[in-house]
């Protein structure tokens, strides 16, 4: 079972703009399509972005052109850049594999964006 942990979100103001990282425990993480997914209060999960293994990338339609999503398989992590952050991203962000198979989930990292 490979492990995850997130890290690198925060309190960011409006327009701002963050940088999370995604820590695999596996070498199997390397040819995993990856996600990043999120969950505000009261909402379900959704997908923000996925990358594939040899890197082609897509987003959510409420993120595309502002979050930017990479992997580094040499150190088995993946991230996600956010930037131009709205109030409507704040929430807990986790990665996990993209086709639903999931891991156990992380923790996740916390991202409130204040207006």
């Amino acid at each position: 079972q490979v492990q995850l942990e997130e890290s690198g979100g925060g309190l960011v103001q409006a327009g701002g703009s963050l940088r999370l990282s995604c820590a695999a425990s596996g070498n199997i993480f390397r040819i995993m399509s990856m996600g990043w997914y999120r969950q505000a209060p009261g909402k379900q999960r959704e997908l923000v972005a996925y990358i594939r293994s040899g890197g082609s990338t897509n987003y959510a339609d409420s993120v595309r052109g502002r979050f930017t999503i990479s992997r580094d398989n040499a150190k088995n992590m993946l991230y996600l850049q956010m930037n131009s952050l709205e109030p409507e991203d704040t929430a807990v962000y986790y990665c996990n594999r993209f086709d639903e198979a999931y891991w156990s989930w992380g923790q996740g990292t916390q991202v409130t964006v204040s207006s």
